[in-house]
């Protein structure tokens, strides 16, 4: 989006005022405060404009979460009536609200476990957080407090806490930090472009990481490992799609030494990946689930943790003696954002959205393995409505340009200057418009693309 230098802008404009006052998340400040931020003013459907006026197609559903796009009205409406009826009410000390336990049972309802428990929060950072602390909470509970270790992998992203930051595998989260905490174990990532070993096959790639999985918790010591935590297809660590089996072979060595399975559908909950669930397209059998971003299309911020009966038995029964389950967020259960998650997941029952979406991907990865021809794209990778390209220096070697010469985030402003919204990942363009995109939305979105590339291609070629 368009930015204004900083020596352009009024002293009373708005992006005057925010560099004044605000400290963004996630950004690099340096540019900030030289470039100036792109102030968003509405939007509607899957475009947003800016406040110059210009219109932008939203590639990104904001951060991989605007999956109803934008103004959908009734969910303002549900959101107006809950806040006159009942603006707030907490799930503490015995307390419920209706909104809370119906948007649970419709969650319990759609998930691919037979009975289980909600833990609601406000993000994917807390509902992994609220992971590893009930990892840690139940293993103590059964007798085997040695079980607390928490693996997770390379180019992973969990959330930003020092829980849940530590589990992300990306050094720019953990440097400066003094992050991952002990007991976070990063495995390999299913980054076959990249990693695969010369000659290698899919197969033969997916049973190396496995193999190298096992022997990371033999060296660890079995008795020593609580979880494995992973997202079913990597977001931003630069939408690493793994290969066909490659969860077949992990899930075999974790049930091998009774290690548990978090599934994190935080970006892939939801219809992303052309099924409800992230799970059911990589074939993952979840032990706990966290959700987020497309729970609430991203209207009102929060998450859930779905737990199994059995994990949430012992502790039940602990409280007999403890008096107290010490976990919890003020906005647990928050009613108006409750209300407003169960309406829009109701929305997208009702216009079958995870139908339309799993159609609409067809055109989607055609258009987008299309580009693989393009000189810049050394790689293709999608599935469902979610995708990215990797951008190389020389196709045949994959040999990537020095990260200094910002190939990626030229790329992106270029995109911008043809009215697309795209995310770029170090080299990587990401991909991830509103689940609601039409065909015709679609052929938009990677026309915009193509010339952003193009811009791209030429502006390289001239610095030579």
């Amino acid at each position: 989006m368009a930015n204004l230098l900083h020596n352009e802008m009024a002293p009373d404009s708005i992006e005057s005022r925010d560099l004044q006052n605000l400290f963004h998340p996630c950004t690099n400040l340096a540019d900030l405060h030289q470039r100036g931020p792109a102030v968003r003013s509405k939007a509607q459907g899957v475009y947003l404009w800016d406040n110059q006026g210009k219109q932008y197609l939203e590639g990104m559903a904001g951060l991989w979460c605007t999956a109803l796009g934008y103004g959908v009205q009734e969910l303002a409406d549900v959101a107006y009536e809950q806040m006159r009826k009942l603006s707030y009410s907490q799930l503490f000390a015995s307390a419920t609200n209706e909104p809370s336990v119906l948007l649970a049972e419709k969650l319990m309802s759609m998930v691919p476990m037979d009975a289980g428990r909600v833990f609601f929060g406000l993000s994917g950072s807390d509902a992994n957080d609220t992971q590893i602390k009930l990892m840690w909470h139940y293993h103590n509970l059964i007798g085997k407090p040695d079980r607390k270790k928490i693996i997770s992998r390379k180019n992973g992203y969990h959330g930003v806490t020092i829980g849940s930051g530590s589990l992300t595998g990306l050094p720019p989260f953990h440097q400066n930090f003094d992050l991952p905490i002990p007991g976070v174990l990063h495995t390999d990532a299913p980054y076959f472009y990249r990693n695969a070993l010369e000659g290698e096959s899919e197969e033969e790639f997916a049973t190396r990481l496995a193999s190298n999985l096992e022997e990371l918790i033999l060296a660890e010591g079995p008795e020593t490992i609580a979880a494995f935590i992973a997202e079913p297809v990597m977001g931003a660590g630069g939408v690493i799609v793994p290969t066909v089996d490659y969860y077949q072979k992990i899930q075999q060595v974790l049930d091998k030494y009774e290690i548990l399975f978090i599934d994190d559908e935080v970006i892939c909950g939801f219809g992303r990946t052309g099924n409800p669930f992230g799970c059911q397209t990589m074939e993952i059998e979840p032990t706990t689930m966290s959700f987020a971003k497309a729970l609430s299309s991203a209207y009102l911020p929060i998450s859930a943790v779905v737990v199994p009966e059995w994990l949430y038995e012992p502790i039940r029964e602990a409280t007999r003696d403890s008096r107290l389950f010490g976990h919890g967020f003020t906005y647990s259960g928050h009613p108006v954002c409750a209300a407003v998650a169960l309406r829009n997941l109701e929305l997208m029952e009702e216009r079958s959205i995870f139908e339309q979406a799993a159609r609409t991907s067809i055109e989607f990865q055609e258009r987008l393995n299309l580009l693989g021809s393009h000189p810049l794209v050394g790689d293709v990778r999608g599935i469902g409505l979610v995708g990215a390209l990797e951008l190389v220096k020389d196709k045949a070697t994959k040999e990537a340009f020095p990260k200094e010469t910002g190939v990626g985030p030229h790329c992106m402003d270029r995109c911008a200057d043809h009215g697309l919204i795209v995310r770029s990942i170090g080299d990587n363009i990401a991909i991830c418009p509103p689940l609601v995109i039409t065909n015709e939305q679609v052929d938009e979105l990677f026309g915009k693309l193509a010339r952003g590339l193009n811009d791209t291609l030429e502006w390289i070629r001239n610095a030579k």
